[in-house]
């Protein structure tokens, strides 16, 4: 195993496997919120993407942020790609098209995770200044495309790149102008585990319905509310969806590692170098018989890497997941992880959400992934499930069940606030009947009269 990482001890058997995901299991006083989001960045003067090098790069953005925070550079070759806290977890990492990620440490409560993201948009926002670097709160560029933006210097990047190109047709857009908000969460067993995740794969396409903010593509109307979540349908199937042997009897960590083996794999990372290995079995791998890197096998830290680059609508690691929600504003962000925090933290509340999905057949939960990206909240409710006349009736249902879970929860703030205030924007987005899509569209058919770049300057975060 020439070249492999030196504390990561080999694969011995399935059991290896399995035990990767299940060590994920802790007490409920251990569990924590992590929220990640991306930003696409841009230049005003003239109106352009940010690239990686020169003095107003990316680069310079992260030497500047590097300075304010005091946190240290990882490299891929001789180049900073991101930063880490010596403190907590947590970090910063450039997404391929220079979209620029905080992944955020581990959070008690929403009230920390409100926190943490107002303070990383200061810095960024006060380094960015100087730079004439600005932050894009939307699900996709609206005006660019795949060849106008800049690669980041990443070795992974630059193999996935040509595999995505080969494997679906939109999956360079998802690397390249696409940004999410990703919220994580913790379970405490396997049966934990199988319940949360039944329920968030269920309710993925609504939440995705909620954040709908990518109508714009190329410069005009996609035809897509959610036009980020349309690039996933069109992206990878071997690894993307929404994972339907997730709800057979049985399931449980075996199960979704016998589905992590049979996703084709991209890279093996030795002596620090990343060694193309797109399309290549894992199960062949454990054998020793990788052509690239004959007679070597895998170590669990291959297999965490490996897990890494699954892409369901809902990811199970040493956590779950849920990576349904187009990126949006600041408040949009603490937003999301309210909406799970508050159905999956709270036992009577996953009680609640897990009966509410208990009867939808897999051809409804695929029906709605497949309609939602284009009408989101308008999106007739399939099946026979008459309690609900269109997605906007789900939406309205389960944020109910997230305030209350929240209440319950009593985590208060110095104004004396529990968590549910966080819940406001998706509130106000079904009350007034307007995802933040159809907002922007209505701006553009009206007071912009069709000038999309006006989108930078009111949807700037």
């Amino acid at each position: 195993m020439a070249g492999a990482d030196p504390i990561s001890p080999p694969i011995e058997s399935r059991a290896d496997l399995i035990e990767v995901m299940a060590r994920g299991s802790k007490p409920r006083e251990e569990w924590r919120i992590g929220t990640e989001h991306e930003k696409h960045v841009f230049h005003t003067d003239p109106l352009r993407p940010v690239a990686y090098g020169g003095p107003d790069g990316i680069a310079a953005l992260l030497e500047g942020v590097r300075a304010e925070t005091g946190w240290h550079y990882f490299y891929d070759r001789e180049h900073p790609i991101g930063m880490r806290n010596d403190e907590i977890a947590g970090g910063i990492s450039l997404e391929p098209g220079g979209q620029f990620e905080l992944s955020g440490a581990p959070q008690k409560d929403l009230h920390g995770t409100a926190a943490e993201t107002a303070e990383h948009m200061r810095v960024s926002k006060k380094v960015g200044s100087a730079l004439d670097i600005h932050f894009l709160g939307l699900g996709v560029t609206p005006l660019w495309s795949v060849a106008d933006m800049p690669a980041m210097p990443k070795s992974r990047y630059a193999i996935m790149a040509p595999y995505m190109g080969k494997t679906g047709t939109l999956g360079t857009s998802m690397m390249f102008r696409s940004a999410t908000v990703q919220t994580n969460v913790d379970f405490s067993s396997e049966a934990d585990m199988v319940k949360k995740l039944r329920v968030s794969l269920a309710l993925q396409p609504v939440v995705t319905a909620l954040f709908a903010n990518s109508p714009f593509v190329d410069g005009k109307e996609s035809g897509y509310l959610s036009f980020r979540s349309h690039i996933w349908l069109n992206t990878d199937a071997d690894r993307t969806g929404m994972l339907p042997f997730v709800f057979e009897d049985g399931f449980g960590f075996e199960r979704y590692a016998d589905y992590a083996l049979d996703v084709p794999m991209y890279f093996v990372i030795r002596d620090g170098k990343y060694v193309n290995v797109a399309g290549e079995s894992f199960r062949d791998f454990l054998e020793g018989k990788l052509p690239q890197l004959p007679g070597d096998k895998p170590t669990l830290k291959d297999w965490e890497n490996h897990l890494s680059t699954l892409f369901p609508e809902v990811r199970l690691k040493q956590f779950l997941e849920m990576r349904g929600a187009d990126m949006g504003d600041e408040a949009s962000v603490t937003a999301l992880s309210a909406l799970w925090t508050g159905l999956l933290y709270d036992d009577v509340a996953l009680d609640v959400a897990s009966e509410l999905v208990a009867e939808w057949t897999a051809e409804e939960r695929q029906k709605l992934r497949e309609e939602v990206p284009r009408t989101a909240l308008r999106t007739a409710w399939p099946g026979d499930i008459l309690r609900f006349g269109d997605v906007k009736d789900a939406a309205r249902e389960i944020v109910g069940i997230a305030s209350a879970g929240l209440a319950r929860r009593n985590v208060l703030n110095e104004k004396g606030e529990d968590e549910s205030i966080y819940l406001a924007p998706l509130e106000e987005i079904i009350q007034r009947d307007e995802t933040r899509a159809e907002y922007w569209l209505k701006k553009y058919r009206g007071e912009w009269a069709g000038d999309l770049t006006r989108i930078f300057a009111e949807a700037e975060l």
